[in-house]
Parts: structure tokens; sequence; C-alpha cells
């Protein structure tokens, strides 16, 4: 049992490390963790919406600690973020209370698909160059390095994404940042480091409004909780510190690589058991 709970400390290790470098928030990897490995570590399935409900609760330590360190860096533009979480909070609870009514087998297969876009996303990220669309709403936001950046947005398309990010958020355990920094950074020319570190603030808020719907509907499983939370507290100071030394090139590599193999494995199971 030892190599279980072991297993689950490594897993919040690792998921805080990828999602605070990308701003993705770790439950891309906690959420497939749990319901995949569940039966072979802990001999029973952990229903996905005591995943999800975990995997968020968890996601409230690894966004806090990465907004720390983004913060001491200069690279949170709070401004920005509290607009995006105008919508987002509210649409995160609104996803988690929607979890309650997804069976297994369709929860696996959304699961899968959604992953299918994010590994999709990710490419676009790296292919598409940002566009140059004069929004209305012009934001200047210098950085803790002092370089200053112009980017812009227009309110009603922002007040959607984050709806959009906090749906995802609730529904799935992931925070949302695999949706929110690829369309801050392509769709309003925000910075990537400052669009990663922004999304983490925005996530740890949204965590927050999430967990609580899922607390009330008793899908936190605690003693999993226990398990991934030191290890997404230390993962979540490791990744941005890496983020702000490294491209992090061949860790998005092996997180694409990892997402579509998931995402295949998911909408299989999940069909399968339709």
């Amino acid at each position: 049992m030892w190599l279980a709970w072991a297993s689950m400390v490594l897993i919040g290790v690792v998921s805080a490390i990828f999602g605070s470098i990308v701003g993705l928030g770790g439950g891309i990897v906690i959420v497939p963790s749990l319901v995949l490995l569940g039966p072979s570590l802990f001999g029973e399935t952990i229903p996905s919406q005591h995943a999800v409900g975990t995997s968020l609760a968890v996601l409230i330590f690894t966004a806090m600690s990465a907004t720390w360190i983004y913060k001491k860096q200069g690279k949170v533009d709070f401004r920005s973020g509290w607009l995006f979480f105008a919508t987002s909070g509210p649409a995160a609870m609104a996803g988690a209370a929607v979890t309650n009514w997804i069976p297994q087998g369709p929860f696996q297969l959304a699961f899968g698909i959604f992953m299918l876009i994010m590994f999709g996303l990710m490419i676009a990220r790296e292919r598409m160059k940002p566009l140059q669309i004069q929004w209305r709403i012009q934001r200047s936001f210098t950085d803790g390095s002092g370089h200053a950046y112009t980017y812009g947005y227009n309110l009603a398309l922002a007040l959607l994404i984050g709806a959009g990010v906090g749906i995802s958020s609730g529904l799935f355990g992931i925070g949302g940042g695999s949706l929110f920094v690829p369309l801050m950074v392509l769709l309003f020319r925000f910075p990537p480091h400052v669009a990663t570190a922004t999304s983490m603030f925005v996530i740890l808020l949204s965590s927050v409004l999430g967990s609580g719907v899922h607390l009330w509907h008793g899908n936190i499983d605690w003693y999993l909780f226990l398990a991934l939370a030191p290890g997404a507290i230390i993962g979540g100071r490791v990744g941005a510190i890496i983020a702000s030394k490294l491209t992090g090139k061949q860790l998005m590599w092996l997180l694409r690589a990892t997402l579509l193999v998931v995402a295949i494995y998911l909408i299989i199971k999940g069909l399968r058991e339709l």
C-alpha cells in the first residue's frame, strides 16, 4: 500500500511541475492518473467525480504555490486576471455541479476528447502567430524584469473565454489553463510568460469556488488529497522556477505526447463503457 501512496505523491509533483510551467494547473495529469491507475494501485475504481473533485482541491495548492513565485517575479497581470475571473469563477461552480450527473463511461469519453483538443491547441500555439487585431481595450504591463508590453482584448470575448475556462475547470478538474493560455497568446497577444502566470492566478481563484461545490457534494477524497497536496505544493514552486529559466520545449513535447496517448486510451475506454 505504501507504493500506492508514494505514487500519489509523485503524481502530485509531476502534475504540478507540468501545470505551472505551461499554465495548465496540473489536473490534466491528476484526473486521468486517478481514473486509470486507481484499480491497479488501490484495488478499486476511483469514481470520476471523486477524481475531479480531489484534483480541483489539490489544484488550489498548485496554483497558490506557482502564483506566489510568479508574483515575486512580477509576471502576474492581476487587473486582467480579475476580469477573466468574473465569469470563470461562477462557471467553475456550474461545471462542478454538472460533474455529478455524468456516468463514468461518458465522462472518460468527454475527457479524452477534451485532452485531444488540448493537444491540438498546444500544437497550434507553437505554429500560429498572434492575431494582429487592435482590440478596443488596450493594456500596458511591465513585468518584474522591466520589460514593457502592450496587448488588448474585447470585453465580451474575454468574459466568454473566462466562462469556458471555468466550466472546463469545474467539470474536468483541470484548471482550464490548457484553454486559457493559448487563447490569451493567440487572440489577445499576451506575452507567453505573462499569460501563464496570469492563468495560474485565475485558476487559483476558480479552483477555490469549484472545489467548494465539489466539497458540498462529497466529491473530495481526503486521503488522496493529503497524498497529492504536498507534491503539488513542491511541484508548483519548482515548475514556476523552471519556467523562468528554461524554454521547456522538451517538457512540452513530453506533455503533448502524454496527452495524445492518454486521450486516445480514454476515448477507447469511454466508448467501451457506453
